[in-house]
């Protein structure tokens, strides 16, 4: 395991990531900084996309960072395989793609060009405590 990483608290009963042979399955990450919701509230169609950027960043890092801390040392995520942004977006809401490259921004920063495979992003009714985006994803393992 890889030290030094601030990892998420989990809000209920489940592990923040769970690993089997070289892929990594992270649960689904909201926008907390230990354990505290930082941002919160529906993503309605009149907001300025940006304005939900620090949020969709914080809980795509979470993710990274539960993610991470699977790793034994000289390991590294190659590749994110497959990625799913949830977004409590209001019925009118439409530019989920738009709000999900955030994500993506986020971890193509840590990761490197090409390290995103596969995306969804879909809109939600509502996610835990009122959370505006929820990040869960799957990574490849290489040495």
């Amino acid at each position: 395991m890889i030290k030094n990483i601030e990892q998420p608290i989990p809000q209920g009963t489940y592990l923040p990531a769970v690993r089997h042979a070289d892929l990594i399955y992270t649960s689904g990450m909201t926008p907390r900084k230990a354990g505290i919701l930082v941002y919160s509230g529906k993503i309605r169609a009149g907001d300025p996309l940006e304005s939900h950027r620090d949020a969709v960043r914080l809980a795509t890092l979470n993710a990274l960072a539960a993610a991470q801390a699977c790793l034994q040392e000289g390991e590294k995520l190659s590749v994110i395989l497959q990625m799913t942004i949830f977004i409590n977006a209001e019925p009118e809401f439409t530019a989920h793609s738009k709000i999900a490259d955030y994500a993506s921004a986020a971890l193509i920063e840590k990761l490197g060009p090409g390290s995103i495979g596969s995306r969804a992003a879909v809109g939600v009714a509502s996610l835990p405590a009122n959370a505006p985006v929820e990040v869960i994803f799957i990574g490849k393992v290489v040495s």
